[in-house]
């Protein structure tokens, strides 16, 4: 094994780590009797050769030598291999992509080419492989041959052929869903696809595997999903539930030992066989395309009897696992830990899949939610807890029993269903409001929950009780008077103040004391920062100063930060603040500065005094840093008229590149000159431009009134107000705002519609 590994000029290549000298001991490693050896070496090959996905040189001279890892049965753990084999090949770069490249990113997407190339050079070894003996092997190769092989139509008549045969219920699942990889991935192939997997869902023998087609039906074919998907999920559900559990997830089949054609993938009479192939495609025993209705009638394949003699698992087939500090270790001892007591752990990954092809409609994915927040099995109220938040994360509807539903769990004993609960509800900022009773008695019978500390950082609200105050419950107060009297200041209690408002009052006078009790030393900043944020929020104008003892004494590390925050809690106190007016007067004298121009705006909120701030925000106008142009657009629109003379200076950024500036440049040209025609039309070009800029643009559009009937704008603020996604919606990652953000941008064009005439908002 391994031969020619010695004269590779290893050295000469880089990893993401530096030189990669140390990938052949890593691909020793793979090979290693030792478990903990092996997965060592799976991790540095992840963690440094395929960091994050990439493909480097070194990357590409690995490849000859992890077939020849997959291809021997001597060796353990080949699965792992399969699947790193699959995400080094598995790279599609299309035609928008290559049209994106610039000259840094050439080499990198040559490297992915020729990965792709390679792997799905050797790919045929796959083919062999999805019978192997090892089940952890035949877990991997299914996935493998849907992502790398060129003839999809071999590789989805190998799937059907494979399926009735394999023990592995786990496997058997793997086995769909490369089918339904295919599908995606070949969309001529979609019509056969969905054909039997409508079979499979219809009449597969066991509730997981229908689960399994329903699941891929719904990615690669929705439309023929069943129009009573809903309540057949949940009856699978139910079933899986309900079924006792047999030893390697083997179930003996309904049909086993009769002369049940196989339903099999429809192959059409088109199809040709690739060339080498031994092997031609089996008949079509399917109803022609378009021939006759969705629902399938034809007999699926029954898995058939196997030997009888012990399989083992496809988990076990894995190899002997062992407790690692790798990545990977790490990893597998979680999900370990998250299914423990679970019957069927890939069930939640099927369900997922199933959200997924569901896609917008909202209505079927919460009635199928509710039904599972019900559920007896804990196991699958935690899933459903879990998808409730990104389907509401991602998703417009109405959810008052989804969300209430929810709150429900708080009130389990099983601690990580109840925490996945709250951890979901503090997302959901007023859109929690069904759910405040049952947030409430939480945050009541687990005083200890209050503030949750970490060895790496400092403490922080937890997540009950930043769900209450995000509704603004007052409820929420005594846990944050508390939290103001630790030693060490949640770093979030400023926020959930702001959150309460009007109820948070009470808390000002512990805000002020902590403040005055503060060491300006090196660590001022974070643990000043939540108090000035508190104080701020509730405009509490009595701790002037204290705020402007920071203000004078900021430290030199991270002072600049310290300073704004004071600056922005004087601002924000007003007229109340007016002993600060020398200090603010002081600052203002510096131009050109951003504590000028951050000290300016403060000034104006407490004086009033357009003639002392004017020339300094215009001075900050012109800064080199984008920042700071934007802050003192921002405050010159807070003067209104009285900045008129800078309106030629607006208009002018009014083509900057920089978008945000652009939009604050338009906000401020309206708010001091009164104009709407150019600052419309900047702002619906942003809009469209970038929609995480839409809340700044329709909160100027509601403050103009309402929009004109027939306009640009409503026409804009409409189809915003019957999408269903929600416009700061992402793939693959999300913030903690978003969703408040998404229903504030809502809110405002309502606003901003009304009494443009009948029927204005939807």
């Amino acid at each position: 094994m391994f031969s020619g590994i010695d004269e590779v000029d290893w050295a000469s290549m880089e990893h993401a780590y530096g030189p990669a000298d140390d990938v052949p001991e890593l691909l020793r490693g793979l090979a290693s009797d030792d478990p903990a050896e092996r997965e060592a070496a799976l991790d540095g090959m992840y963690g440094a050769v395929h960091h994050q996905g990439d493909v480097y040189a070194c990357t590409l001279a690995c490849i000859p030598f992890l077939f020849e890892l997959v291809v021997d049965p001597g060796v353990q753990d080949r699965g792992g291999v399969v699947e790193l084999l699959t995400s080094i090949g598995g790279f599609d770069l299309d035609e928008d992509d290559e049209a994106e490249i610039d000259e840094d990113e050439i080499e990198g997407a040559a490297n992915y080419a020729m990965a792709a190339a390679a792997v799905t050079a050797g790919a045929g070894v796959f083919f062999e492989l999805i019978a192997d003996e090892d089940p952890g092997v035949r877990l991997a190769a299914p996935l493998a041959l849907a992502t790398l092989h060129r003839h999809p139509v071999r590789v989805l008549a190998l799937l059907r052929e494979r399926l009735p045969v394999e023990p592995e219920e786990e496997v058997r699942l793997a086995l769909v869903e490369a089918a339904g990889r295919v599908a995606l991935r070949h969309r001529p192939l979609a019509e056969r696809v969905g054909t039997w997997l409508g079979l499979l869902a219809s009449r597969a023998d066991s509730p997981g595997l229908r689960l399994a087609a329903l699941a891929q039906l719904a990615r690669c074919s929705p439309d023929g999903l069943p129009g009573d998907v809903v309540p057949v999920v949940s009856g699978l559900l139910r079933e899986m539930r309900s079924a006792p559990e047999e030893s390697g997830g083997r179930e003996e089949p309904a049909g086993a030992g009769t002369d049940t054609p196989p339903g099999g993938i429809p192959a059409r009479e088109d199809d040709e066989p690739d060339p080498g192939s031994d092997r031609t495609p089996p008949p079509d025993p399917a109803p022609a395309a378009g021939s006759g209705p969705v629902e399938p009638t034809e007999p699926v394949e029954p898995v058939q009897p196997v030997d009888p003699e012990p399989v083992a698992s496809a988990e076990a087939g894995r190899g002997e696992h062992v407790a690692t500090p790798t990545l990977v270790g790490q990893l597998r001892s979680l999900y370990a830990q998250e299914n423990a007591g679970r019957g069927a752990p890939w069930a939640a990954d099927l369900l997922r899949t199933l959200h997924v092809g569901l896609d917008d409609r909202v209505g079927d994915r919460t009635a199928l939610l509710a039904d599972q927040l019900r559920s007896p099995d804990r196991h699958q109220r935690i899933d459903a807890v879990r998808m409730s938040g990104g389907l509401i994360r991602a998703w417009r509807g109405p959810y008052e029993e989804l969300v209430a539903l929810v709150g429900e769990q708080l009130a389990d004993p099983e601690p990580r269903l109840a925490e996945a609960a709250s951890h979901v509800l503090e997302e959901l900022f007023g859109l929690a409001a069904p759910a405040a009773d049952a947030l409430a008695a939480r945050l009541a019978a687990d005083p200890g929950g209050w503030v949750k500390t970490w060895a790496g950082g400092p403490p922080g609200l937890g997540s009950t009780v930043k769900a209450l105050a995000r509704l603004g419950d007052a409820r929420a107060v005594p846990a944050l008077a508390a939290a103001l009297e630790r030693d060490q200041v949640a770093h979030d209690v400023g926020f959930a103040v702001g959150c309460l408002g009007a109820a948070a009052r009470p808390l000002a006078g512990v805000l002020r004391r902590r403040l005055a009790d503060l060491e300006l030393d090196e660590n001022a900043y974070d643990r000043a920062s939540p108090l000035l944020a508190g104080l701020t929020a509730l405009r509490a104008g009595e701790a002037t100063p204290e705020v402007l003892r920071v203000l004078r004494g900021a430290p030199e590390y991270r002072g600049a930060w310290l300073r704004t925050a004071a600056l922005r809690a004087l601002g924000a106190f007003g007229p109340a603040a007016r002993e600060a007016v020398p200090e603010l007067r002081a600052l203002v004298r510096r131009p050109g500065t951003a504590s000028a121009t951050e000290a300016a705006e403060a000034l104006w909120a407490v004086s009033g005094d357009a003639d002392a701030v004017l020339p300094v925000l215009i001075e900050g106008l012109e800064s080199d840093q984008v920042h700071d142009r934007r802050s003192a657009a921002v405050a010159l629109g807070a003067l209104g008229p009285r900045a008129a003379v800078v309106a030629p200076r607006l208009r002018g950024l009014l083509a900057h590149e920089e978008l945000w500036l652009r939009v604050d440049a338009a906000i401020a040209l309206w708010e001091v000159s009164g104009r709407t025609r150019e600052t419309v039309a900047a702002l619906l070009t942003a809009w469209e431009q970038n929609r995480h800029v839409r809340v700044r643009v329709a909160e100027c559009l509601a403050r103009m009134g309402p929009v004109p009937e027939g306009s640009a704008a409503a026409h804009v603020l409409r189809s915003e107000l019957v999408s269903v996604r929600r416009h700061n919606a992402m793939d693959g990652g999300y913030g903690s705002h978003d969703i408040h953000e998404d229903e504030k941008l809502l809110a405002l064009c309502r606003q901003a519609l009304r009494g443009a005439g009948k029927g204005s908002t939807p």
